[in-house]
């Protein structure tokens, strides 16, 4: 026969058990969670569009506002062989993809012959006059060398290929990676297939979400 004493004696303990247990779990649950989102945050691995840069006025921006669309990635120069060519075909590629889904990204640099010598608003006044160029400009840079910034060595590592003379090309998706590289003697003409494809998949994934 069950003595009553004896089974209300436990009851006590048992109950205290649960007190103690019950916070335990909960702070266990909520530590596996931070480690969780520490852990994430710590993998996640940058892209292009992770990146800060300074544009042409002087003002430092986040590229990220351009995540979400394709960009192509270019070090233009004002005297190069190749300068009216590709800003022409550039302007048009932006006039008739941008600025929704595409945009030219172009970076001056003064790296390879010596060939983009004025100052920012010099460069900046010379697109916009003589190519009526409409895309978003930034700050003279260096693209190669222990001197490139963290965006281009990003381009660079991805890809595999290093900028060896002005008007090298990076194409990058809607997610910040790049995913080809183009030298200077690649007409923008060649490569608007490419981003054409992906800027098609961005309106066809705006269609289906709709």
């Amino acid at each position: 026969m069950l003595d009553p004493e004896g089974s209300v004696e436990h009851q006590p303990a048992s109950s205290f058990l649960k007190v103690l247990l019950v916070p335990l779990a909960m702070l266990l649950a909520i530590a596996a969670l931070l480690l969780l989102a520490f852990s994430a945050t710590r993998q996640k691995e940058p892209d292009f569009y992770t990146f800060k840069v300074v544009n042409i006025r002087g003002k430092l921006v986040s590229l990220e506002k351009y995540r979400g669309s394709v960009s192509l990635v270019v070090n233009v120069a004002s005297e190069c062989g190749y300068t009216d060519s590709h800003y022409k075909a550039l302007q048009q590629l932006q006039r008739d993809l941008g600025p929704y889904h595409f945009n030219v990204l172009a970076f001056p640099c003064n790296q390879f012959g010596q060939q983009e010598p004025d100052s920012n608003k010099e460069i900046e006044s010379f697109a916009r006059k003589t190519y009526g160029a409409s895309f978003p400009m930034f700050s003279k840079i260096t693209v190669s060398g222990a001197g490139a910034i963290p965006a281009f060595k990003y381009l660079i590592d991805s890809t595999g290929e290093e900028p060896t003379w002005n008007f090298w090309k990076y194409l990058v998706d809607p997610n910040g990676k790049a995913v080809k590289a183009w030298d200077s003697t690649v007409s923008i003409e060649e490569i608007r297939p490419h981003v054409t494809e992906l800027v098609r998949k961005i309106i066809l994934k705006k269609k289906d979400e709709l």
